[in-house]
C-alpha cells in the first residue's frame, strides 16, 4: 500500500499513468500475495515485461534489479531505475526521470500527503460490509470507538522477523489505553490481532472490549476496514494497522503509535504523521 501511494502520487502530480510489477510476488507465500486490484477500487494496470523493458532495458529483469539494488552498483544503474536510499523521506523522488521504477519500501505519507484524498478514494474497500462485520460497523457508530491492533504472528515466531521488528510489550497497549482514557469520553475497545489466544491471557482493560476474530485468511483485509472505521486508534508496529488509522479520514482523530518501530535503529522520523502521538 505504500508503494502504490508513493507511485500513484508521483503518477498524478505528472499527469502520467501508474503501472505495477507484481512479479515478485511468484512464490510470495507470506500474508496473501498482491490483493490491491481484489480488495481495493485502485485503478493502475499490470506492467507487461514489454513494458518494463522500454523503461529499464536489461536491467528490467528481476535478478539483475535486485543486484543493482545494492549501494555497490549504484554507479552502473540506470537514471531510470530509482532504488528508494534510505528509510525516512527522501526529496529526491519528484527529480526523477518522467518514465521511472521506483524500488523500495516508501513508507511515510509524505510522499502522498498532497494527493490524500485520492488515494483514501482508490482505497475505497471493492465489497459492501456485511453480516457479523456489518453488525460491528453500526456499533462502531454508535460508540467512541478505539481500534487496538496487537501484531504478533511471524514477529513473534520467526527469528528473523522478530530481530528485524520486535514486538510491542504489554505496557505500551496499557500505557496507550490509560491515554486514550484521560483524553476522550466513554472509549469502546475494539480489539484485532493474529494472536488472540495471547491477547486474552496478557492484556486486561477495564473498558468495553470487543475481540474481533473472526475475519480469517482471504477476509483478513476486513480487520484494516473496521479499524478505519473507529474513530481512534492504537496502533502496533505494524503497516497493517497504520493504515487502519490512516484510512481514517477524520483530522479530530487521536492515534496513538509505539516510539519504537523496529528493533534494529532505524530512522522512523517520516514514518508516522506529524500529529499522531508516539508513546
Amino acid at each position: 500500500m505504500f508503494q502504490y501511494a508513493a507511485a500513484r502520487a508521483l503518477s498524478l502530480r505528472r499527469g502520467q499513468p501508474l503501472y505495477l510489477d507484481v512479479s515478485e510476488f511468484a512464490g510470495y507465500d507470506l500474508h496473501h500475495g498482491f490483493e490491491l486490484d481484489r480488495v481495493f477500487n485502485c485503478p493502475a494496470a499490470i506492467a507487461t515485461r514489454a513494458e518494463m523493458a522500454g523503461v529499464l532495458g536489461w536491467q528490467s529483469f528481476r535478478r539483475v534489479r535486485r543486484a543493482m539494488a545494492r549501494p555497490s552498483m549504484a554507479r552502473w544503474r540506470r537514471d531510470e531505475l530509482i532504488v528508494e536510499p534510505c528509510f525516512q523521506y527522501w526529496e529526491g523522488i519528484d527529480r526523477a526521470p518522467q518514465d521511472c521504477y521506483l524500488m523500495g519500501y516508501w513508507q511515510s505519507d509524505r510522499y502522498f500527503q498532497d494527493c490524500a484524498d485520492t488515494i483514501r478514494a482508490e482505497f475505497a474497500f471493492q465489497s459492501p460490509l456485511a453480516g457479523r462485520n456489518a453488525q460491528l460497523a453500526r456499533q462502531m457508530d454508535d460508540v467512541n470507538a478505539v481500534s487496538l491492533h496487537v501484531r504478533r504472528g511471524d514477529y513473534a515466531n520467526n527469528p528473523k522477523a522478530a530481530s528485524t521488528h520486535g514486538l510491542c510489550p504489554p505496557d505500551y497497549y496499557r500505557e496507550a489505553v490509560q491515554l486514550m482514557a484521560a483524553r476522550i469520553a466513554r472509549p469502546h475497545l475494539f480489539i484485532f490481532s493474529d494472536d488472540m489466544v495471547w491477547v486474552k491471557e496478557n492484556l486486561k482493560f477495564e473498558l468495553p472490549c470487543e475481540f474481533v476474530e473472526h475475519n480469517r485468511g482471504t477476509e483478513s483485509y476486513n480487520d484494516m476496514r473496521l479499524m478505519s472505521l473507529c474513530k481512534h486508534h492504537i496502533i502496533a508496529n505494524s503497516s497493517f494497522s497504520w493504515w487502519g488509522a490512516w484510512l481514517n479520514p477524520d483530522p479530530g482523530k487521536i492515534v496513538v503509535a509505539p516510539q519504537r518501530w523496529f528493533a534494529k535503529q532505524i530512522d522512523t522520523r517520516d514514518l508516522l504523521p506529524k500529529d499522531w502521538v508516539r508513546l
